[in-house]
């Protein structure tokens, strides 16, 4: 894991690089946020993350997440993001500790978290996970599918969607994943004119492909690796 001594100079190059890629596109450095993902690093990373400001962090287990949670003293300084799979019989934890699901990939799972946020007297913040690639690997919505499906989402009471996710199949050629990140640029797009006007937010682009995410509109970036070093085995 990088030491925190290190860190200052990570993030002032990895800063350097998101404005670059953020003037080569015509876009605002403030438009974009950085998800520092925490998963599977050592308790004590989420005092490292806040102490160099970042305050937006993402988490993939509910389990890890609660036994952080349960040790750490400034929940109120950080936005927590669900950006791991989440399966239904989980979805109740989840609401009770992520602000933020991004991983919402099908209409059950919507209403089930639905019916949680009323239960609980609260409205849930999601993202619709998008699998831009048909990748078997890979959960979400199809891109023939999630239209619809954005539209029949949008009717929960105590669900707000916030914006669309995508994680593409891996090792893909430049080419073929900035076509990839441009479809889900336009999936947004079209959500946020006909479907949901909340519908802003695009997540997608991780360390090793943040650059060419930003350049195509991701408006919250999930950089791990990157920030903190290779995770603990």
């Amino acid at each position: 894991m990088t030491h925190s001594s290190h860190l200052k100079n990570i993030m002032e190059a990895l800063n350097s690089r998101i404005q670059i890629a953020a003037k080569k596109s015509g876009r605002n450095l403030n438009d974009i946020t950085l998800v520092a993902v925490t998963k599977s690093f050592p308790q004590n990373i989420w005092n490292t993350a806040l102490n160099h400001n970042l305050t937006t962090l993402a988490e993939s287990r509910i389990q890890e997440t609660m036994d952080k949670l349960n040790k750490y003293k400034h929940r109120d300084k950080i936005e927590l993001h669900l950006i791991g799979h989440l399966q239904s019989n989980k979805a109740r934890k989840a609401g009770q500790i992520f602000d933020i699901i991004q991983t919402v990939d099908t209409i059950k799972l919507a209403k089930r978290l639905n019916t949680i946020s009323i239960e609980s007297n609260k409205t849930q913040k999601i993202y619709l996970q998008v699998n831009i690639g048909n990748d078997t690997k890979k959960k979400g919505f199809t891109p023939e599918k999630i239209i619809d499906s954005a539209k029949e989402i949008s009717t929960l009471d105590n669900i707000e969607l916030e914006g669309i996710m995508t994680i593409p199949p891996n090792s893909i050629p430049e080419n073929n994943l900035r076509e990839l990140y441009k479809k889900t640029r336009e999936i947004r797009d079209e959500i946020k004119k006909s479907v949901n006007n909340s519908c802003e937010n695009l997540s997608m682009g991780m360390s090793n492909d943040f650059e060419i995410a930003i350049e195509e509109g991701a408006t919250h970036i999930r950089i791990g690796t990157a920030l903190f070093g290779e995770r603990p085995l």
